[in-house]
Order: C-alpha cells, then sequence, then structure tokens
C-alpha cells in the first residue's frame, strides 16, 4: 500500500485539476509545483542546498506558466530532491518516515499528466486515440509505425 496509495494520490491530483478551465489550469499548477518546490524550507536538513533547490524549481515553475513541459520537468525536480530526502534529509512530514519517498512515487505521476498537457480526462483519450489512428494511418502508408511526435506537452 506504501507504494499504490501514492499513485492513486498522483491520479486523484490530475483528476481534480481537469475541473479547472484552461488556461488557469496551467497557471494553477505552475504555482502548485512551486509551493512543492520550497515544502522543505521549514526543516529539510540540507541547509543552504534548500534554498537552491526552491531558486530553481522557482524559475522552472515561472516557465511553466506558459508550458505544461516546464511543469512536468518540475515536478521531477520535485521527485529527485524527495529521494534526496529520503535517503539523506528529513520527510516531508515530519512524523511519517517514508513520506518522501510517497511523494517521489507520486511526483512523476503528476509530471506525466503535464507532459501530457493537463489534459482533461475526456481530452486525454481523444488525445491517445488520435495519437493512435495518426500510428495506424502512417503506417498504413508506409508499410510501417510511424515515429512518436516531438512535444507531448501542447503547449
Amino acid at each position: 500500500m506504501q507504494y499504490v496509495a501514492p499513485i492513486g494520490v498522483g491520479l486523484l491530483y490530475a483528476l481534480v485539476m481537469s475541473l479547472i478551465r484552461e488556461p488557469h489550469r496551467r497557471r494553477f499548477n505552475a504555482v502548485m509545483v512551486a509551493g512543492a518546490g520550497a515544502a522543505y524550507l521549514s526543516g529539510g536538513g540540507l541547509g543552504g542546498w534548500e534554498f537552491a533547490f526552491t531558486a530553481v524549481v522557482t524559475y522552472v515553475a515561472y516557465r511553466g506558466l506558459d508550458s505544461w513541459t516546464f511543469i512536468g520537468v518540475a515536478w521531477l525536480l520535485h521527485t529527485g530532491w524527495d529521494i534526496v530526502h529520503h535517503i539523506k534529509g528529513n520527510p516531508i512530514i515530519p512524523f511519517a518516515h517514508t513520506s518522501s519517498l510517497g511523494c517521489a512515487i507520486c511526483d512523476p505521476v503528476i509530471a506525466l499528466w503535464c507532459f501530457a498537457g493537463g489534459r482533461t480526462p475526456k481530452e486525454l483519450v481523444a488525445w491517445v486515440r488520435g495519437a493512435r489512428g495518426r500510428k495506424d494511418a502512417a503506417a498504413g502508408e508506409t508499410g510501417r509505425v510511424a515515429e512518436p511526435e516531438a512535444g507531448l506537452s501542447g503547449a
């Protein structure tokens, strides 16, 4: 359960965030990941590195105001920081020893959603079906499967 629940939290986060209309959804998520980047400031145990990490994530989140890709990158940066804290620092929730590990499992789920353009579930299904249709059409024309498109973010 320690490994499954964080995946569910990441999926629930994406589902709830899907209720916010664009472009507010993207901007709200940029603010959320900037806040997550500062989560360890009050006692993460890595001294001045906590401020350096927060500065980097804040910049990437700022770029995320206009780009889902940057928001996804910021969540992956936070994933790395969670792993460092699980191994060397203090947990994100002081009384829950494995909370940083849970966060490191949850964050990539959110990042994947961001790399897919932060779409609603309905939009995601249509996007996947459209990609599959394009791949099938390209395979029919050339007799082989098409290469994936660059830039999954749609931003």
